[in-house]
């Protein structure tokens, strides 16, 4: 898989060629609305000429006060037209623009979904959720502040400048070398200055955030503090934190001190020069009074458009540096053998009949050949060596052993959540690994010991084993998991809002719920993974009679510790270090004097009559 840093803070990226044809990576999803971003388009260069001709016509104006008086109403009638006109294109800049990045923006969005739910569950593991949401949130939306405003932005200061600038030399080049040789520096000083400012009000607020995380951790951890008499250190620390902050906002203090007196001296300073300059040209005749005000206009506009490039730069730069992300995410390989690999597939796999009723079946549901593995996090960490095991049509098979054997790492195995390095996973005689996804899990349903489920209603949650299912069907599933009892009390039944993962419900609601969208799924293939193991006994008889109802004439892999959950299983397979020491059933492991099974649980019954007593 591509390595991709994901934070929650989208980060800037320099503006470079190969950060452009990321960018143009997105047009995939503008192409349909290229028409209307044409249009915008056009409207914003509309708008923007608009706005140059004004500062031309309000020169005329003052002029034609003095020498042409006839033409006053005229020229203020075209000013309104101008305004009338830049108007009416501003509002179609901003409509289409924001028409196709709403569109443009949602199929994206679309697309990144659609791509993350088909990622390999590794990858959830190496992430953060809340960096992933955040993919989906915050990159998008600075990509959407881009196409709507930052991108118009930029166009509509450059068109500025470039076309200011050329009014201006037609109008007097001499003043506008003069003006060029002034303003310009001074607002790239103003800029220079304003980042600094920006720099150190993040350091503050930086530095503060560190001060309020000592207060949190010495109060919430009060009784720690005062055992090890340790006040006078967390007052130190936090003094120290303190003056940092002080110290920090103070340079802060002087450098806005000195940008304040820099804009009075510096800005108003280069205004005064430019007029000054103006004036004796107006003097000796070279320019009009009004052109001089239409000059001291576009200078206003041209240095406002210099000033502000810095801003959409940086906008311009976390826009480079959210399509870095987003497209890293969308690098990512997704799952092997999913939807598009399965039409050859399942060509093949039909020639493997599926056991008819009550009859013996030549391949087993399950094979497990020398299986190896390891995760992919921890490769010098073998967690299966060489497991071999068999498990028929309709058995029922235990997998028993201590915490950390292997046991839950064959459910992920299965699932094809990962794939061994060594050997084969056989399922009806055919590779795991040539079965399509979608129908090699189709087969199967799983009860895990944490249930997830969402945070919607009973219905819902039920009903996500089968989407099509009937009504009928769920509360006979709901009858037959021994949920319906418990359902039937709530007020509203089964429109019941079960919260995020099912927390207004109890582990043992939420395990017969479970039990209950598995039955609901009708597998080929059952498996339960600690699916009683945190219930307390009342709970634990009622989802244990429930899981005997879905287990009956089902293939079943249960995962357990507790006795109670095993002991009447076809067969028992123990491991031991990523192997199958023993296999038998209940009877045949504890007729084994020194076996590995019967010291188990016969240290597990020791242990329970002690926690008894």
């Amino acid at each position: 898989m591509a390595k991709a840093q994901f934070g929650n803070k989208t980060p800037k990226k320099p503006i470079s060629w190969a950060a452009l044809k990321q960018m143009a990576r997105m047009y995939v999803h503008v192409k349909p609305y290229r028409t209307e971003f044409l249009i915008g388009l056009l409207m914003l260069l509309l708008s923007s000429g608009s706005n140059l001709a004004f500062p031309k016509y309000l020169g005329e104006l003052v002029d034609a006060a003095q020498t042409k008086p006839s033409d006053i109403d005229g020229i203020a009638m075209t000013l309104g037209g101008i305004l009338l006109a830049q108007s009416i294109f501003s509002f179609g800049r901003i409509f289409f623009f924001e028409r196709v990045a709403q569109r443009s923006l949602a199929s994206l969005r679309s697309a990144m979904y659609s791509h993350l739910v088909s990622l390999p569950l590794p990858f959830f593991h190496e992430k953060r959720i809340g960096e992933l949401t955040s993919r989906l949130q915050s990159d998008i939306g600075v990509l959407q502040e881009t196409f709507t405003s930052t991108l118009a932005e930029f166009i509509r200061q450059i068109v500025i400048i470039v076309g200011g600038i050329a009014l201006l030399v037609y109008q007097s080049p001499s003043l506008t070398g003069f003006m060029l040789l002034v303003l310009p520096l001074v607002v790239l000083l103003a800029v220079f200055f304003g980042g600094r400012i920006r720099k150190y009000a993040k350091e503050v607020q930086t530095a503060s955030a560190e001060s309020n995380t000592i207060v949190d951790e010495t109060l919430s951890a009060a009784a720690t503090v005062k055992a090890y008499t340790q006040e006078h250190f967390e007052k130190t620390r936090y003094r120290a934190a303190l003056d940092r902050v002080a110290e920090l906002g103070i340079r802060g203090g002087i450098l806005r001190g000195g940008f304040s007196s820099f804009i009075i001296l510096g800005l108003f300073g280069s205004l005064v020069a430019v007029v000054w300059k103006g004036a004796s040209l107006i003097a000796t005749g070279e320019m009009a009074s009004g052109q001089l005000f239409s000059f001291v206009i576009y200078s206003g506009f041209i240095g406002g458009s210099v000033g502000g490039l810095a801003d959409v730069y940086s906008r311009l730069q976390r826009a480079m540096g959210a399509t870095e992300a987003i497209m890293a995410m969308l690098d990512e390989a997704p799952e092997q053998g999913g939807p598009e690999d399965q039409s050859a597939a399942q060509t093949a796999l039909r020639s493997i009949p599926e056991p008819e009723a009550g009859r013996k079946d030549l391949l087993p549901a399950l094979e497990f050949r020398g299986l190896h593995f390891a995760y992919p996090t921890r490769p010098d960490v073998p967690v299966l060596q060489g497991l071999n095991l068999v498990v028929q049509e309709g058995q029922q098979c235990a997998l028993v052993g201590a915490s950390g054997a292997g046991k839950s790492t064959v459910v992920q195995l299965l699932y094809r959540f990962h794939d061994p390095q060594q050997g084969q996973l056989l399922i009806r005689g055919q590779d795991a690994r040539d079965w399509p996804l979608q129908e090699l899990r189709g087969r199967m349903a799983w009860v895990p010991q944490d249930v997830a489920l969402f945070g919607r209603s009973i219905l819902d949650n039920i009903r996500y084993g089968r989407p099509e299912a009937s009504d009928d069907e769920v509360r006979r599933s709901a009858e037959d998991a021994n949920a319906w009892e418990f359902i039937e009390r709530f007020p509203e039944g089964w429109n019941t809002q079960v919260g995020e993962r099912g927390v207004q419900l109890s582990g043992g609601q939420r395990q017969r719920i479970a039990i209950a969208r598995a039955m609901l799924r009708n597998p080929k293939l059952l498996v339960l993974d600690e699916a009683t193991s945190s219930l307390d006994p009342e709970s634990e008889a009622l989802v244990q009679g429930a899981l005997e109802k879905l287990m009956h004439g089902r293939t079943s892999l249960v995962i357990a510790h507790r006795l109670s959950t095993v002991r009447h299983a076809d067969l028992i397979a123990f491991l031991h270090e990523g192997q199958i020491a023993e296999v038998g059933s209940h009877e045949e492991l504890m007729a084994r004097s020194k076996g590995r099974y019967r010291a188990y649980v016969t240290k597990q019954w020791n242990g329970n009559l002690t926690s008894q007593e």
